[in-house]
C-alpha cells in the first residue's frame, strides 16, 4: 500500500479550487430560476435562450474564427521564427532575440493592450476585426516560438547530416526531416495560441471597436448589466468545447508518439537486417 503524501492533499485542494466554481456555474445553468441564489428545478430553458440568441451565436462564431485565423498565422510565423532562432550561431544575438520574444509573455495584458491601442491609433488603423486579429497574432507568436524551440534543440545534428549525405536539398531536409520531428511542438503551439485567443479579454478590450465583439468582452458587458443564467449556459457549452479540444489534442499527441515509435522500431529492424 502506498504511503499518503501531504502533496496529494495540496493537489486535491487546488483542483477543488479550480473546478468547483465551474461546476457551480454549469449546475445553475439548468435551474428554473433567474438567479444563482437557489436551485429551483431542472430545465433546458436557458440553453434554448442561448441558441435562440442570434447576436450571441454570431459573437461565438466570430470569436472562434478569430482564434482559428490568429493561431494559424501565429503558428506559421512562430515556427519560422523558431527555425531562424535555432540557426543563429552567435549566443549574444540569440539571447537578445529570445529576450525580445519573451517580453510579450511577461508583460501585463493591460500594458500590451494600451500599447496596441496607441500603435493602431497612431497609424490610423480602424479598431475592429483587423486590429484584434493583429493583436492576437502578436501575442500568440511568442507562445508558438517557446513551444517549437525545445523540439528543435532536441533534434540531433546527425539527422541533418545524414539527410545531406543522402543528397537531400534544404527544402527536402526541412519538409521531410525537420518538420515531422517538430510537429508535436507545432501542434502544442497552435493549441496554446488558440486557447489564449479564445479567452483573452484585456488586450481585446482595448483594441476592439464598434461592430465587432468577442465572447469575453460580450460576457463582461452583459455581466455588468446583471447576472443572466444564459451566460451560465454559454459557460457550460464552452467548457464542453474546451474538454473536446483537450481530448482531441491528447489523441493527436498519442497518435504522433505511436507513429514515431513504429518508425523507430522499423529503423532498428532495418539496421539489424543490414548488419
Amino acid at each position: 500500500m502506498k504511503k499518503w503524501k501531504w502533496s496529494n492533499l495540496y493537489l486535491i485542494f487546488v483542483f477543488i479550487l479550480l473546478y468547483v466554481p465551474i461546476a457551480y456555474l454549469i449546475i445553475y445553468s439548468f435551474s428554473k430560476g433567474d438567479t444563482m441564489s437557489n436551485f429551483r428545478g431542472f430545465t433546458w430553458a436557458h440553453y434554448s435562450e442561448l441558441f435562440a440568441d442570434t447576436r450571441m451565436i454570431q459573437i461565438v462564431v466570430d470569436t472562434l474564427m478569430l482564434a482559428l485565423l490568429s493561431s494559424l498565422i501565429a503558428t506559421i510565423v512562430g515556427t519560422l521564427g523558431a527555425l531562424a532562432i535555432s540557426r543563429t550561431s552567435k549566443p549574444v544575438l540569440k539571447n537578445t532575440i529570445l529576450s525580445l520574444n519573451n517580453i510579450l509573455m511577461v508583460s501585463p495584458d493591460v500594458i500590451i493592450g494600451a500599447s496596441f491601442l496607441i500603435f493602431f491609433t497612431a497609424l490610423h488603423v480602424p479598431l475592429g476585426f483587423l486590429s484584434v486579429l493583429l493583436s492576437h497574432i502578436a501575442f500568440s507568436i511568442p507562445i508558438v516560438v517557446l513551444m517549437v524551440l525545445p523540439r528543435l534543440s532536441e533534434m540531433s545534428p546527425s539527422l541533418l547530416d545524414a539527410a545531406r549525405d543522402l543528397g537531400s536539398t534544404n527544402t527536402q531536409t526541412l519538409t521531410r526531416v525537420i518538420m515531422p520531428f517538430i510537429t508535436p511542438g507545432i501542434l502544442s503551439g497552435f493549441f496554446m495560441a488558440f486557447t489564449y485567443s479564445l479567452d483573452d479579454f484585456a488586450v481585446t478590450f482595448f483594441v476592439t471597436g464598434n461592430g465587432f465583439e468577442t465572447l469575453s468582452v460580450e460576457i463582461y458587458a452583459r455581466a455588468r448589466q446583471g447576472i443572466s443564467l444564459e451566460i451560465n449556459a454559454l459557460s457550460g457549452v464552452m467548457f464542453i468545447f474546451s474538454l473536446v479540444l483537450v481530448i482531441g489534442y491528447y489523441f493527436i499527441q498519442r497518435g504522433t508518439a505511436s507513429h514515431k515509435a513504429k518508425l523507430k522500431a522499423k529503423g532498428a529492424a532495418l539496421n539489424e537486417t543490414t548488419h
